[in-house]
């Protein structure tokens, strides 16, 4: 396919684009803060603010279940998956970040919609604020860029 995928300044056009965001509303503060961040960043991006569509769920299991459902809808070019899952002295966090990442990917995969996924995995409260900005801004990122990838990689092919 000649032309496709002309460089990462081209693919960072959000303009046109439908966004949909999932925030798990578990530690609620950093959550809260990557929202914030990719929200701006899709903004900045040329996203129009009416284009982005915010739903909350409790935590990271239920992300994947909210991602299918706004899949079905058919109205979004990109996801976004927000999260944060802080380890515990339980396996309780090898489930949640196992089955939210597993969930998260199989739902872009059967859906053919680029997910960025966002949901820190993290070893405490330090390492999830250290990364809770710069992770929403690569998750707008990387969700503008896959959104205007696969939109040019499945277009028809243009005539010459």
């Amino acid at each position: 396919m000649q032309g496709a995928n002309k460089g990462a300044a081209a693919q960072l056009n959000g303009s046109g684009l439908r966004i949909a965001i999932v925030q798990a509303r578990f530690n609620e503060d950093i959550t809260n803060a990557l929202l914030q961040a990719a929200r701006d960043e899709l903004l900045r991006l040329g996203v129009a603010e009416e284009a982005i569509t915010h739903v909350t769920v409790p935590g990271a299991l239920e992300v994947p279940m909210a991602l299918q459902a706004l899949a079905e809808r058919k109205e979004h070019d990109a996801m976004i998956a927000l999260g944060c899952i802080i380890r515990g002295e339980t396996y309780h966090f090898e489930l949640v970040a196992n089955e939210s990442g597993a969930g998260v990917s199989r739902v872009g995969l059967d859906y053919g919609l680029p997910i960025a996924n966002a949901i820190l995995t993290v070893e405490d409260l330090q390492q999830a604020q250290a990364r809770q900005h710069e992770k929403g801004r690569d998750a707008a990122q990387v969700a503008v860029e896959m959104a205007n990838l696969v939109n040019e990689l499945l277009a028809p092919e243009s005539q010459a």
